[in-house]
Parts: structure tokens; C-alpha cells; sequence
């Protein structure tokens, strides 16, 4: 009796140690990581169309046949360099015409003041009325403002023959001529003569969702908006077909509000051009990066999405794991930024989480602390 009680005890005994070590045999061994807060750059790209930094459009401003064109396209002009000639036959005509007439004027004035100086003294002897030297004054004074108006034309004719002279308004290349010698021009012309633009400097011109412009501006130095742009790191300028401008910019412009319909806000990047490689019309892209201190990053192999959710296996008590939610900043590397769902001190599960399940227990086989990360990685 004895001995069959000593033999069920072993048998239950052996099955209790094989249902534990069969337990411990399902136990997953996958790595975990303890989240700390380090530094990291991210680098967000934005669509840009380059303007130079002056666009002007030189229209005549007199009617007229174009008589000369002194540049050729695509050449650079120094402001007040001669672009066009309009025939200014009808505008010096014109001119001469004024001076004649300020000539017949100032004949009037003459003879009006000798009428006045000549009755003056009959009117003093009383040999004729006092009327007749008011009105002699009141011709003078006619003749006068006559003179003035003469003066006043020919000035208007002096600017209009100037005006056949299309000079440049500012330093820059030309642009197209769509116009040829012969071609008749004027004011009301659609299209201009040409367009001429400083290029020395250029402004690239790119949009922000509100979402990214509110990260944006979360976190800068600076009390004020614009002090703000002013602590920012410089950024790139990445052409149309892949290269990188060599000159670095800087943003230095906010819109003043979000676009209603696209929900986006514009900003401008403005990038020196001595070499004058890019050209108004120039497309690509505003590559921005930033310096985040005290985030949390998370590799992105540790992570699932499931129905626009991002969460990860964080490990609890007992190493049993529950599935949490986090919201994404942006990007670094291999990492993604966290902004909301994990602290510091928390452990997560860093691979082999396909087949996780909430509340199942894990075997930790590797826990490491998180490196400082200092490499660049593409955002939006």
C-alpha cells in the first residue's frame, strides 16, 4: 500500500514538472529595449518653385513702333541700361509743338503787362475808368496761367519722349522678347516687352500643413515667431533632377494666414545664387531638418499600424506584455519619434511581435539603452 501510495505521489509529481517546463518552453525569448530620451534630427521635404528675388514685367508706356532692341535674351542688364527703342517722331512733333505754343504765350504775358503799365497812369490822371486797368490785370494774369499750362505740357511731352526709351528698372537677365522691330506696341499690350529678373537671390516658396506648421513651431528659441526663424538651422534646396544646390538657405517668411481651402500655410526660403544657376521657374524641393531634444524614439520594426493606429508591446509586470497606442512625430532613420503613448523608463518588445498576443508573457532575452542619435532621415 505503501509503495503504490510513494508510486502515484512520483507520477503526479512528474507530470506537475512537465506541465512547467512545457509552460516555459512556450514562453517566447524576443529582445526588449528601455526607452530613454536622446536628440535626433529629422528632415521633412517640401515641394518649391523658385522666383528670382525682383520679377519685373517691362511694358511700354507710350503707343508706338518699335524702332530698336538693344539686348538679347537671356543676357544681363544693369539697371538703367537701354532695352528698347520706340520711334519717337510722333512724341518730339509733339514737343516742339508745346515749346511753340510756351513761346506764343510768354508773347502774350509780354503784351499784357505793357497794357497794364500803359493804362496805369491814365487811370491815375483819370483820363480813363478804373475798370479798364482791372481788366488789363485780369488779361494779365489770364496770359500767366497760360504760360504755366505751356510749361506744364511740355514737360508731359518732355516724359513721353523719354518713355521711347525703355530703359531697365532694375539689374537681371531677360527673359523672352516676344516682340520684333517693326511691331507696333502700346500701354494696353497683354503680354510685356519682357520680363527681367534678379536672380542674385531667390525665394523658394513652399506650403505646411497646419498639423506640421503647429510642430514646427513648437520648441523654437525665440519668444516671437521671427526670432524663432532666426535660430533655425539653414536649409537645402534639392533640384529638379536630384542634386543638391550648393548654397544653403534660410526661411525668413511666413504667411500671415492658412489657406482656406487647402488648409496649408506658405513659407519662404530665400538662398543666395552668385553663380547664377537657378532661374525664376526653377522646381524642387525645401529639404528642412531640426534638432529634437528629449524625444523618445522607438525602432519602426517594433511597431504594427492596424486601422491608421500605430502602437507597440510594451512590457509590464511579470514580463506579461499589453499592446499600446502611440502617436508619431516624424521619422528618424530606422526610429520613429515619439509624441504621445510611452515615458521614459518604459520597456518595450523589439522584435518577433507578429505573433504577440495582449496579456501573453514574454522571456526577455536582451534589454539595451538607447543611443543618442545624431543621423539625418527623411520626413514628409
Amino acid at each position: 500500500m505503501a509503495g503504490l501510495l510513494s508510486a502515484t505521489l512520483y507520477g503526479c509529481g512528474s507530470q506537475a514538472t512537465d506541465a512547467t517546463a512545457s509552460a516555459a518552453a512556450n514562453v517566447p525569448e524576443l529582445p526588449i529595449t528601455t526607452l530613454d530620451t536622446t536628440s535626433a534630427f529629422t528632415t521633412s521635404e517640401y515641394a518649391t518653385i523658385v522666383e528670382g528675388k525682383v520679377n519685373v514685367d517691362v511694358r511700354p508706356q507710350v503707343d508706338g513702333y518699335l524702332d530698336k532692341i538693344y539686348i538679347e535674351e537671356g543676357s544681363f542688364v544693369k539697371a538703367g541700361q537701354p532695352l528698347f527703342k520706340i520711334n519717337d517722331q510722333p512724341y518730339t512733333e509733339q514737343l516742339n509743338k508745346d515749346i511753340a505754343n510756351l513761346h506764343a504765350m510768354q508773347s502774350a504775358v509780354t503784351s499784357a503787362e505793357l497794357e497794364v503799365e500803359k493804362i496805369k497812369p491814365l487811370v491815375a490822371n483819370k483820363v480813363v475808368a478804373d475798370m479798364q486797368l482791372k481788366t488789363a490785370i485780369a488779361a494779365l494774369q489770364t496770359a500767366k496761367a497760360n504760360v504755366e499750362q505751356s510749361k506744364a505740357a511740355i514737360a508731359a511731352s518732355q516724359i513721353n519722349v523719354g518713355f521711347t526709351l525703355v530703359k531697365a528698372p532694375v539689374s537681371g537677365y531677360i527673359g523672352r522678347i516676344p516682340k520684333r522691330i517693326g511691331n507696333l506696341v502700346g500701354k494696353t499690350d497683354t503680354a510685356p516687352l519682357t520680363t527681367l529678373s534678379d536672380i542674385s537671390e531667390v525665394y523658394a516658396y513652399f506650403s505646411m500643413s497646419e498639423n506640421d506648421f503647429m510642430d514646427f513651431s513648437r520648441g523654437n528659441s525665440g519668444a516671437t515667431l521671427q526670432q524663432q526663424l532666426q535660430h533655425l538651422l539653414p536649409v537645402h534646396l534639392v533640384l529638379a533632377n536630384g542634386d543638391e544646390f550648393n548654397q544653403k538657405g534660410r526661411i525668413e517668411m511666413v504667411d500671415g494666414q492658412f489657406n482656406k481651402n487647402t488648409g496649408a500655410i506658405s513659407l519662404r526660403a530665400t538662398f543666395p545664387n552668385p553663380a547664377a544657376i537657378l532661374r525664376s521657374g526653377n522646381t524642387g524641393k525645401v529639404k528642412m531638418t531640426r534638432l529634437h531634444n528629449g524625444i523618445l524614439l522607438v525602432p519602426q520594426a517594433a511597431t504594427l499600424e492596424m486601422q491608421d493606429k500605430v502602437f507597440v508591446y510594451q512590457v509590464g509586470d511579470s514580463n506579461i506584455v499589453k499592446r499600446q497606442i502611440i502617436d508619431i512625430a516624424g521619422s528618424n532613420g530606422s526610429n520613429f519619434i515619439v509624441k504621445n503613448g510611452l515615458k521614459r523608463g518604459d520597456k518595450i518588445v523589439t522584435a518577433g511581435i507578429e505573433t504577440l498576443a495582449e496579456g501573453s508573457p514574454i522571456a526577455p532575452i536582451q534589454e539595451k539603452q538607447q543611443d543618442t542619435v545624431h543621423t539625418s532621415a527623411k520626413g514628409k
